[in-house]
């Protein structure tokens, strides 16, 4: 039962144009009700719901591309939606267990976690076809490509590691144990990577170039993901109902912020400003000040929003879209 929980984890993301072209949006998977809360950020409001069957869990925004992509476990459907989004412009059915996104803009890929395989999927992000596929340690979930498009990681749950892969040539570099049972993993802004790890409650820093673990931050009770913002990392805490804040380069504990009830997902917007959490049982959006750590605002979801993955982005100014250019 708590594998099945897991496996259909998930999910936050951003990005449209149905205001400001430099508003952020938030694109949140809601598992319960199988569809996509698109929300304005400025107007704290959710400005649009798209249908997505199969109770959608990862997803992973593409704002160069000009989409945004989604995964539902349930169907085990991958699809691909415009910005704005409304009807998919591309779908296709995955076997195992699909679960994890994240997206490579500038090779025009994406990578898709395959929790009951140990694999990843390499898909190419306009049709959707498979590339190749890389293997993994057990119960792969979340995924990440760092800023400057070099690494992908895979947070490998229960081998309790992380599997790092040159990005280009998705060659294998490094598997590094972390913490027990990581589920979320993201790259910090200066390129180190961080794993959420559930079953010891910590963060784990690695240097994905040597593969060395850097240390550990401590977290609350069953830590899910990661993101980073004013030179601090915040962590969602699922069993906790709260945000745990970390020094970004001492890894020493900061502050708690209490969230809506089993927080998930979670994502920085794009000027850095504001942290936005997930609430799967709340059917919320936490919005937090990077800088001051206070509450700004509570915005109501579909039903059961996860955001596993990256779900905020500002909408693509007109002429700025980048053509896929998928490659092995």
């Amino acid at each position: 039962m708590a594998n099945r929980r897991l496996l259909l984890a998930a999910v936050l993301v951003g990005l449209t144009t149905p205001g400001s072209a430099f508003a952020d949006y938030a694109y949140v998977t809601n598992q319960s009700s199988s569809d996509l809360s698109v929300i304005d950020l400025d107007r704290m409001a959710e400005v649009e719901r798209v249908p997505v069957p199969g109770q959608p869990a990862g997803i992973a925004v593409a704002p160069e591309l000009g989409a945004v992509f989604t995964v539902s476990p349930e169907s085990k459907m991958l699809r691909r939606y415009g910005m704005p989004a409304s009807t998919p412009e591309a779908e296709r059915s995955l076997d195992g267990g699909p679960i994890g996104i994240a997206v490579d803009e500038r090779r025009g890929r994406l990578f898709v976690s395959d929790w009951y395989n140990a694999r990843v999927w390499v898909v190419a992000a306009d049709g959707l076809a498979t590339l190749n596929v890389l293997s993994t340690g057990s119960a792969p979930a979340g995924l990440a490509v760092s800023p400057d498009g070099q690494w992908l990681a895979t947070a490998d749950r229960d081998a309790n590691q992380v599997s790092i892969f040159d990005a280009e040539t998705l060659t294998l570099r490094h598997r590094v144990t972390v913490g027990l049972r990581p589920f979320g993993v993201t790259f910090s802004p200066d390129g180190r990577l961080f794993s959420a790890d559930v079953g010891s409650n910590t963060v784990t820093a690695v240097d994905p170039l040597s593969g060395r673990v850097l240390g550990h931050a401590a977290t609350r009770e069953r830590p899910y993901a990661v993101t980073f913002a004013s030179g601090r990392g915040f962590v969602t805490n699922q069993y906790d109902d709260s945000v745990s804040v970390f020094d970004a380069q001492s890894l020493a504990t900061v502050t708690v912020i209490d969230t809506g009830e089993y927080p998930e997902g979670i994502d920085t917007t794009t000027d850095g400003r504001q942290v936005v959490v997930a609430n799967w049982f709340s059917n919320s959006l936490t919005v937090i000040d990077a800088e001051s750590l206070e509450i700004i605002g509570e915005i109501a979801t579909g039903d059961g929003p996860r955001a596993f993955g990256r779900f905020l982005s500002a909408a693509p100014a007109p002429g700025q879209l980048r053509e896929p250019t998928a490659r092995q």
